[in-house]
């Protein structure tokens, strides 16, 4: 399991003084890009492959609060990944410096292709950097169904 620690700063609380929904979201983000940046995938990388990781869904669960200058460690998981790497689905855990877990997220997300704007697989040498990492328990290949299992579909006006 991968791990980052934060301190809750002024700027992450809102106006109830506990960690803010945006807050939790800004620490998931991180780990996720850290975790990333440690496998390979650094700002280089993903500029000389045309390549960023997009956010179909994030689903918060929220447990205990957390307030300012507490310590928070957020971990993050891979729950699943597309045979192509093209989908992938982490689970982040927020816990407290008692280590009771006090936040909960479920992510899914893609690769897109940043010149045709199109979702994309990953190239076998970015694709072979997942391969040794720990899977999490209940760890599934993903097909293009997963991403659709809430059957959200975009209502124009």
């Amino acid at each position: 399991m991968y791990t980052k620690d934060f301190e809750v700063r002024w700027s992450d609380i809102d106006a109830n003084r506990h960690l803010a929904n945006s807050a939790f979201v800004n620490f998931m983000s991180h780990t996720r890009l850290a975790f990333l940046m440690e496998l390979g995938f650094n700002q280089k990388t993903m500029v000389d492959y045309k390549i960023g990781p997009v956010a179909f869904y994030e689903h918060m669960y929220y447990f205990k609060e957390a307030f300012l200058g507490n310590n928070i460690k957020v971990s993050l998981e891979i729950k699943g990944l597309s045979e192509d790497g093209k989908f992938f689905e982490f689970y982040h855990d927020f816990y407290n410096d008692k280590g009771e877990n006090i936040a909960r997220c479920e992510m899914m997300g893609a690769w897109i292709n940043l010149k045709s704007r199109k979702l994309t697989g990953l190239a076998e040498e970015l694709l072979s950097k997942f391969s040794n990492i720990e899977k999490a328990d209940g760890f599934r290949v993903l097909t293009k169904e997963d991403t659709r299992r809430f059957l959200k579909i975009p209502k124009n006006i």
